[in-house]
């Protein structure tokens, strides 16, 4: 069940780092292409909340205290999917509803307002989260595919050793056929053996019975 859950995790922490990647996208394109990433990440965080429905039902069915550290795991994920989303509302608005942070006048006499240097703050900080959250997607995409590479060789070497068994069987079954064509030709010899032998013993005693009356015969 746990490993379920860990599954629907690295399969969240890619997502969210993709969503997280076009959302910065969002905010510096326009036009068509400014609409194709809106509707990618309108798919993304669909599938997100389906995974973190997914997650929420693998947790009910989990008792004890390892419900609650996984439970406490799901309510930050949504935590962290809510935040993406209203991120995301914001990235789509048109650009004239988007405070301009860096606005010329403010540049030119090098005046930074508060407002200004929280936001640029916010932006590092969610640069940060991306960069990590994409080398934590990376790192768990190599470790699947490490896990899905001992599975290819495991496999592969369990298809050797049944294909050298089904050899063997086969050798094995060759041989308990001439092994049984062996005991068939032997016994049909013991057959016929001993009905010659029947055979003999008959005629000699027809022979000796014959012997017998006639030697009474010429005493008679």
């Amino acid at each position: 069940m746990a490993t379920l859950i860990d599954n629907y995790e690295q399969q969240y922490a890619v997502l969210t780092a993709d969503i997280t990647a076009k959302i910065s996208r969002i905010t510096v394109v326009n036009g068509g292409e400014k609409r194709a990433f809106v509707q990618d990440v309108d798919r993304q965080l669909e599938e997100a909340q389906e995974l973190l429905e997914q997650m929420e039902l693998e947790v009910r069915g989990i008792s004890g205290g390892q419900r609650d550290r996984l439970r406490s795991r799901v309510e930050s994920h949504r935590a962290e999917l809510k935040r993406l989303t209203q991120e995301f509302n914001i990235a789509k608005k048109p650009q004239d509803e988007i405070v301009d942070l860096c606005m010329e006048d403010s540049w030119d006499n090098n005046i930074v307002t508060e407002d200004q240097r929280k936001r640029l703050l916010d932006t590092s900080e969610r640069i940060d989260r991306t960069g990590r959250t994409l080398q934590n997607g990376y790192r768990m995409v190599l470790e699947t595919e490490e896990i899905g590479s001992h599975v290819l060789k495991d496999l592969h070497d369990q298809r050797e050793t049944i294909q050298r068994s089904r050899g063997r069987l086969r050798e094995t079954d060759a041989e308990l056929g001439r092994g049984s064509r062996i005991i068939t030709g032997m016994i049909f010899r013991s057959i016929q053996q001993r009905l010659i032998l029947v055979v003999v013993v008959l005629v000699l005693v027809i022979v000796a019975c014959f012997v017998i009356y006639y030697s009474f015969t010429s005493k008679s």
